[in-house]
C-alpha cells in the first residue's frame, strides 16, 4: 500500500468512527507501526483535517473538508443499494421517496464504473408481503423520533378489543409483519404490537416522561439484545 493509499485508508476508518481511536488500532488495521500512524495524523493535520486527540488517548476526526470526498468501493455499494432496495419496497411512501433520493445521490459520484453495476445490480430483493397497515409507519415514525405519546385501539390474539396508550420506542419489520415496541401504561411493562391488529392509532401531544434514547436502552435491556457501538 503506498503512503497516498494508506492517508485515504486512515481517513476512511476515522470517518467511520464516532468515538476516539488509538494509534495501535489504526496500526494494526493499517498494518504499519504505530510510529507510521503518527506521522499520517500529522500529516494530515498539516493538509486541513482536524483530528483531535493525542498518543495513547486515540483520535477522532472533527473536519475533513479540505479532503477528497468520502468514497465507496464495489462491497460498499452492494450494501448501501441492497439496503435501499429492501427500503424502497417494504416501508411507508416517505421512506421509499428518501431512499430513491438517496440512490440517485450516490450515483451521481460514483466513478463510470461503480456507476454501471448500480444501475445493473445483481443483488434482488423480494418484496415483502406484509399484511401491516403500512399507513401508520410514517405516524409511528414521527412518534418515536418526537417522544409522542400514542393511543392505539388494539386486537389481540385472543380477538379481544383493548385501548392502550403506548410510549412508542422502534419499530421492527419482518418477512410478514411490521411490528411496533413500546411501554404499555395498560400493563406497565414493554408490549410488541402487530400493526395489522391495531384498529386505530392517534398521536398525543403529550411527551412521554424519558429521553427516546433512555427508553430504547431499557427496552433493549429488557428484549436482552446486545447494546454493541457499531462505530
Amino acid at each position: 500500500m503506498t503512503r497516498t493509499r494508506r492517508l485515504l485508508a486512515l481517513i476512511q476508518i476515522l470517518r467511520s468512527r464516532r468515538y476516539p481511536v488509538t494509534a495501535v488500532f489504526l496500526s494494526q488495521e493499517l498494518n504499519v507501526s504505530v510510529r507510521s500512524i503518527y506521522r499520517d495524523i500529522a500529516t494530515l493535520a498539516q493538509q486541513g483535517c482536524e483530528i483531535e486527540g493525542c498518543a495513547g488517548i486515540g483520535y477522532i476526526l472533527k473536519s475533513d473538508f479540505h479532503l477528497p470526498p468520502l468514497m465507496f468501493d464495489k462491497n460498499e455499494v452492494d450494501a448501501l443499494i441492497l439496503g435501499l432496495n429492501w427500503v424502497m419496497q417494504n416501508t411507508d411512501t416517505e421512506l421509499n421517496t428518501a431512499a430513491t433520493s438517496v440512490i440517485a445521490k450516490i450515483h451521481a459520484i460514483l466513478p463510470e464504473h461503480l456507476a454501471a453495476e448500480l444501475e445493473n445490480s445483481s443483488l434482488l430483493i423480494s418484496s415483502g408481503k406484509s399484511d401491516a397497515n403500512l399507513s401508520h409507519l410514517s405516524v409511528i415514525r414521527k412518534a418515536i423520533s418526537h417522544r409522542n405519546k400514542v393511543r392505539i385501539t388494539y386486537v389481540d390474539i385472543n380477538d379481544a378489543l383493548t385501548s392502550r396508550d403506548i410510549w412508542p420506542v422502534a419499530l421492527g419489520f419482518f418477512d410478514s409483519s411490521r411490528v411496533l415496541a413500546g411501554w404499555c401504561e395498560l400493563r406497565q411493562s414493554f408490549r410488541n404490537f402487530r400493526l395489522d391488529r391495531i384498529r386505530e392509532l392517534t398521536v398525543s401531544d403529550t411527551l412521554y416522561p424519558q429521553t427516546r434514547q433512555k427508553l430504547l436502552k431499557d427496552w433493549k435491556e429488557h428484549e436482552r439484545i446486545p447494546q454493541k457501538k457499531t462505530y
